[in-house]
């Protein structure tokens, strides 16, 4: 059976934790920064999990040899 192929759009934007969580980066970081607090701009720098169960089986399916990396 031949390899599957990662997608390496979804491989770069997307983590996943020792434990098997997927992460992503927050949106709006890099637009309009001025006009936004200090404790918005220090938020944006935090990984947040992705929670909706079906994005979660979207992204194994996108990215099978993510799951064996630890």
């Amino acid at each position: 059976m031949p390899k599957m192929k990662t997608h390496k759009t979804s491989a770069k934007r997307f983590t996943r934790t020792a434990s098997g969580k997927i992460r992503r980066s927050k949106i709006g970081k890099s637009h309009l920064r001025r006009k936004k607090p200090g404790r918005v701009l220090r938020s944006f720098d935090k990984l947040v999990e992705v929670d909706s169960a079906g994005s979660v089986k979207r992204l194994k399916r996108l990215m099978p040899y993510l799951a064996k990396r630890s």
